[in-house]
């Protein structure tokens, strides 16, 4: 092994670079604000980004509530398996791109990216098989599961025609973690706005002109992924920008896919951990007293969680950039200046966030209900929404640092700790033993997210950054030997 990588023709780091920033006591002004800088500049488009393509599902709920609540319930929780059974596996599984692709793309590996994408497209797709069987399958589930036999049998047409949808969302995020990592974010705010837009007119027709009902909503989210997906290939494959990232397919994806599994498959579960944790919550609140009531304000409560957390994530997807980019160039001091910059940043943005929540908490509940019992008890749980943003946005970009420094398997054991071991328990004891309710779960979301970000945070405090460059050192080079034997 030593012998084939002393054969290099260069090092993967540049080492002098590397240890006259190490040299360096602390970071000046300037080094602070131009880090700021790059991270705006990618956080902003992301957040855009994020929010257009969480916007596809949003649209087309309200087409299908204008068809009826039997409709528009059936269409919710579709949406919801949707998201636990595949969607988030497929975000999770992606992410160990923000890993290979960034620490690749600092080490100026650049043939890599396209190899790195290509074994990803390929592993995701042949996991959409087995998802598209189990969304197939999705009313018999439901029922399985305890859930009314109505609303499964319309859940379940839903889902076989968002079946499409899944093989779309596969090829789409291997694209946007391919584009993320080199910092070209301008195609993707494009590409999903112009997406978004198309889909109101998409949905619009397949709903009420064409007789599909709530089933052309489904369809309509297949078209539209389909259509943001294959913007982005073509960009890919036609634009300068991308010339020495993407050479073309080539049978070296086919080798290093042990190596890519042993990183995405905790990434999965790392994501999904958390992901289903919230959608418990739903499910719990369906348990309760007033089982009408608590369910609407927590689906409204986590409605309004996810709309503000965009913003984190788009930092979230700044600092995973950042880093990986940095500790693959071997610049330990900036992938460290990179994770301070991004905590401070989401820091100040969770404690504005929380404040206009706090402000405007006694009107919020009126764009979502006219009815004052839902309003008041909204007005109660952005409290404590606004508390878990903060902690949110914190473990956000903690969990971005992780990505960006290959850490997926330590995150997994943290969020199945902070979420399954203390926070769940904390949100059944509170709501069902000392009767508190919605507030009673979401306060136990409050605990897990303390939980999670103080672990990250303890774990980012104590690396060793100099190892962390090693470490991507070794990767980038195990993944060009893998490719080449």
């Amino acid at each position: 092994m030593e012998e084939k990588r002393s054969s290099l023709e260069s090092p993967l780091i540049p080492i002098a670079q590397g240890k006259a920033l190490e040299s360096r006591k602390g970071f000046n002004k300037e080094d602070i604000i131009a880090e700021v800088k790059k991270q705006l500049w990618l956080a902003g488009p992301l957040v855009l980004v994020n929010l257009l393509v969480n916007g596809l599902q949003v649209i087309s709920i309200m087409f299908v509530g204008h068809l009826g609540e039997l409709a528009l319930a059936g269409a919710s929780m579709a949406s919801s398996f949707a998201s636990v059974t595949g969607f988030s596996l497929l975000i999770g599984m992606s992410s160990a791109l923000d890993t290979f692709c960034g620490q690749s793309y600092g080490a100026k590996q650049y043939h890599m990216l396209g190899i790195h994408m290509q074994r990803a497209m390929l592993v995701l797709l042949l996991v959409c098989i087995p998802l598209a069987l189990i969304w197939a399958n999705a009313g018999h589930i439901l029922v399985f599961l305890g859930q009314d036999p109505e609303i499964s049998a319309e859940a379940g047409l839903y889902a076989r025609f968002m079946i499409p949808c899944i093989f779309a969302f596969a090829i789409l995020q291997c694209h946007v973690r391919f584009l993320k990592t080199q910092s070209m974010v301008a195609p993707m705010v494009v590409s999903t706005g112009v997406t978004t837009l198309s889909h109101i007119l998409i949905c619009w027709i397949l709903v009420f002109k064409s007789g599909l009902g709530n089933k052309g909503a489904a369809l309509a989210n297949a078209i539209s992924y389909w259509i943001n997906a294959l913007s982005l290939i073509i960009y890919v494959r036609i634009s300068p920008s991308c010339k020495k990232t993407w050479n073309g397919f080539s049978k070296e994806a086919f080798r290093g896919i042990l190596e890519f599994l042993k990183l995405s498959i905790p990434s999965a579960v790392m994501i999904s951990f958390e992901i289903w944790s919230f959608e418990m919550m739903v499910l719990l609140s369906g348990l309760l007293p007033n089982p009408k009531l608590e369910t609407s304000v927590l689906a409204i409560s986590l409605n309004t969680c996810s709309l503000v957390y965009m913003i984190p994530l788009g930092l979230n997807g700044a600092a995973s950039t950042r880093v990986s980019n940095e500790l693959g160039a071997g610049r330990p001091q900036a992938a460290r200046l990179a994770v301070r910059v991004a905590v401070a940043m989401v820091a100040t943005e969770g404690i504005l966030a929380a404040t206009i929540m706090i402000v405007g908490r006694n009107v919020w509940g009126y764009c979502y209900s006219k009815e004052e019992e839902v309003v008041r008890y909204v007005a109660e749980m952005l409290i404590l929404i606004a508390v878990s943003h903060f902690f949110d946005g914190l473990q956000s970009v903690f969990s971005g640092t992780a990505a960006g420094c290959g850490w997926q398997k330590i995150g997994a054991v943290v969020n199945l700790g902070a979420y399954y071991v203390v926070g769940i328990p904390t949100s059944i004891i509170l709501a069902f033993v000392f009767h508190f309710g919605g507030k009673g779960l979401w306060a136990g979301i409050i605990v897990a997210l303390f939980v999670q970000a103080l672990s990250l945070a303890i774990i980012t405090l104590c690396t060793d950054w100099e190892k962390e460059v090693k470490k991507a050192d070794d990767r980038v080079h195990n993944a060009m030997t893998a490719s080449e034997s």
